[in-house]
Parts: C-alpha cells; sequence; structure tokens
C-alpha cells in the first residue's frame, strides 16, 4: 500500500505541477513563446518582465495552487494512512518540482521551481511558509535580486522544520534536498550574481501595447 501510495503521489505531482501557466497564457495572450523571450525562463519573475504583472499575478497564483494541491491531497493521506504528514508533503514537493523544472508537456524544459517549493513549504507547516515568504519579501525590497532572495528565503525551511520539530528524518532529508534542486536551477542566475551581472527585480508593471 505504502508503495503504490509513494507511486501514485510522485506520479500525480510530477504531470500536473509540469503543467507551465506562463507557457500557456504567453502563447494563448501575446501570442509568444516566454522560452524565446527575455531569460527565456518559463516562471514568474520573466513573465512579468516581458509582459507586465497584470498576467503574470495569475501565473503565480496558479503555479501555487497546482503545487499545492497534490501536496494537500497526498500530504494528508501520508497522514491518515501511515501518520507521515510531513513525509508525505515533502516527498511530493519534490517530485512536484521536478515536474515544473522538466516537464513531460513541454519536452522537459521549464522552470526553476520556487513557487512550488513556496507553497508546499505552506502545506508543510504555515509557520515554515510565513517565515520564507517574509524573509524574501524582506530580501527582495533590500537587495532587489528576485533570485537571491528566493534562494535564502527557501534555505531558511530546512532550519525552521528542524526547529519546530521533524516526524522523521526522512522529512528533514527531503526538504534539504528540494531546497538543493532549486538552488541548483538557479546555476545560472548565481553566475551572474558573482559576475554582478544579474537583472534586478523592479516593482513596477510593464505597460503592454
Amino acid at each position: 500500500m505504502k508503495i503504490l501510495m509513494l507511486v501514485l503521489s510522485a506520479a500525480c505531482a510530477y504531470l500536473i505541477a509540469g503543467i507551465n501557466p506562463a507557457i500557456i497564457l504567453s502563447n494563448k495572450i501575446y501570442h509568444k513563446d516566454i522560452r524565446e523571450c527575455g531569460s527565456k525562463n518559463p516562471g514568474f519573475t520573466n513573465f512579468k518582465r516581458c509582459f507586465g504583472m497584470k498576467w503574470a499575478s495569475v501565473v503565480m497564483i496558479l503555479d501555487l495552487v497546482k503545487s499545492a494541491l497534490p501536496t494537500v491531497v497526498f500530504g494528508v493521506l501520508f497522514g491518515k494512512l501511515f501518520n507521515m504528514y510531513q513525509l508525505g508533503v515533502v516527498y511530493t514537493c519534490f517530485f512536484a518540482m521536478l515536474g515544473h523544472a522538466y516537464p513531460v508537456w513541454y519536452r522537459l524544459k521549464g522552470g526553476k521551481g520556487f513557487l512550488v517549493c513556496l507553497a508546499s513549504m505552506w502545506v508543510l507547516d504555515w509557520k515554515i511558509g510565513a517565515i520564507a515568504t517574509l524573509l524574501m519579501i524582506v530580501l527582495l525590497a533590500i537587495t532587489r535580486y528576485m533570485s537571491l532572495s528566493t534562494m535564502l528565503a527557501m534555505a531558511s525551511c530546512p532550519v525552521t522544520l528542524a526547529v519546530i520539530g521533524y516526524e522523521s528524518l526522512w522529512a528533514e532529508i527531503i526538504c534539504i534536498l528540494c531546497v538543493v534542486f532549486m538552488i541548483y536551477r538557479h546555476k545560472g542566475n548565481i553566475v551572474r550574481l558573482v559576475k554582478r551581472e544579474e537583472s534586478k527585480f523592479s516593482f513596477k508593471s510593464k505597460k503592454q501595447e
């Protein structure tokens, strides 16, 4: 039964999170492929940079929802069936991040997974999500580097989980793995940050003609 649940949660999370609203909306609304615009990353930040905040906010909401949905469902199921809520959430989160980053729907070319990870951390424990979100907002306001802010914010999640208490060591290990994977997906941003070539986040919305 447990093996079946592990396979089912991994498959559902991967396939659902692989649906990319940035790619869909850029094609349907602007008749452009977000993967050929700006940094070519099909995520919230690049969508906002290319098309403005109006539909970027929708991208953000849909990314959060598509990530939270499977983690909530399988977190509850793992909790009720095996008393492993935290493990169910972070395990499902990891495969949701894989689906978002390497979606079978788009030839394995997807986003970096920050919003996927953040949504799952809120599901894991609201305190973990709240601390990460607050930290990201403060860092973004100070540095205006979205990539740096998101990486540092998510790095706080395993620390917070350890402080509030984890149900099993595996939950902590997979939480760390999720954050490491997200940081790995930002390797290009890290290089640009070191070279001081990273673009700063603008709080102003781009006007579309």
